[in-house]
């Protein structure tokens, strides 16, 4: 067992299954959100804590490597916003070796001139709304509505609930012919999912069981308001092929070039991470000593595997705070930070904490 002490509770952990060990995976921090204190920080996501793409390369593939060969198609990948989607989309490009149909589609937090497939609820978070879209392509709406398996992606499951709200939106609208359902996470807490009248099977690097102690008498804590689900200020990139509407090659392609040794750290922006993540893959090829990260919604306190947070406002004009977690900038010669959005609408704060700062934006 291990126990992880936050200033709100006791965390205990009993690990069951290591197909990575916990220490290379995971560390922890405590959320600034009433509903949950605790936190698992990936150290393999490239969100919270900067790391070498061609780590998360190795997570994306030890995950995918574990989804059974004879689901039934057409098959569905979902990854959850905002932490998953760039987790998602490299199990999908893996996949797509053994099922080359397979859809990519990401939740989402951010209206869209799309089909509505699904709202659902994921009770716990900072930000508990999710939307899912659907395509205006006849042939790729059809597929959708043929699915047969549901592949699920989240960073960590810790009750499931979520999966099984999400399920259970898509089975009530757009999914009728659905049978089976694979969760796959990098760490799962959850006890035995059970999908009506569906078969499912889980995939993971970890699994476990945890228990949580709260300390008496500690008042929660005072969470900013990070739950905006709307249009913002600033237009969004039309091309959502990257996964926000259902594609088979999340794609959209950004250009820079690198130095052999320089370091560059390049941050993706909330749910848009996998055109960054694939930028920052094309910098390491180049020789470049390449971290990748991203910018994000969730507040977390500071300690723990949470040490360095820099806040400014959101860029899609929300009127929200944004954060992004352990960036030192004095470990980089560059830092690109890739956006959905112009880039007049990055916070001047960020420039000033990242003096290095380069971004790559859409100019609308």
């Amino acid at each position: 067992m291990m126990n992880v002490e936050l200033s709100r509770g006791q965390l205990h952990l009993t690990p069951t299954r290591e197909h990575w060990p916990l220490h290379d995976l995971l560390g922890f921090a405590e959320r600034i959100n009433p509903k949950r204190a605790f936190l698992f920080v990936s150290k393999v996501l490239g969100r919270h804590i900067p790391v070498a793409p061609s780590e998360m390369r190795r997570a994306f593939s030890d995950l995918a490597a574990q989804i059974p060969d004879d689901l039934p198609e057409p098959i569905l990948l979902i990854g959850m916003a905002e932490t998953a989607v760039g987790l998602a989309a490299g199990v999908h490009q893996v996949l797509q070796d053994r099922y080359p149909t397979a859809l990519f589609l990401a939740t989402t937090r951010h209206p869209i001139d799309a089909p509505l497939l699904a709202e659902f609820r994921e009770e716990h978070s900072h930000a508990p709304a999710h939307l899912l879209y659907g395509s205006t392509d006849p042939k790729i709406a059809a597929q959708l509505a043929a699915t047969r398996t549901l592949i699920l992606v989240d960073d960590e499951a810790s009750t499931g609930q979520t999966f099984i709200n999400l399920t259970h939106a898509l089975r009530q609208s757009h999914l009728p012919k659905l049978t089976h359902v694979v969760t796959a996470v990098l760490a799962d807490w959850a006890p035995p999912l059970q999908f009506a009248g569906l078969q499912h099977h889980g995939v993971n690097l970890l699994a476990g069981t945890w228990q949580w102690h709260a300390t008496p008498n500690v008042p929660d804590p005072i969470m900013p308001v990070v739950d905006t689900v709307a249009v913002g200020a600033w237009p969004v990139t039309p091309q959502h092929t990257w996964g926000r509407t259902p594609t088979l090659t999340p794609q959209l392609a950004l250009q820079a070039t690198a130095q052999v040794g320089e370091r560059i750290l390049v941050l993706g922006s909330n749910e848009f991470v996998w055109p960054p993540f694939v930028l920052a893959e094309q910098l390491a090829a180049q020789g470049a000593q390449v971290q990748f990260s991203a910018t994000t919604r969730s507040p977390i306190a500071l300690g723990h595997s949470i040490q360095r947070c820099i806040a400014f406002s959101d860029h899609y004009g929300l009127g929200m705070p944004n954060f992004v977690y352990n960036i030192d900038p004095t470990a980089y010669d560059r830092i690109i930070l890739a956006i959905e959005t112009d880039p007049a609408s990055v916070d001047p704060r960020l420039y000033a904490a990242l003096p290095q700062l380069e971004v790559l934006g859409y100019v609308g």
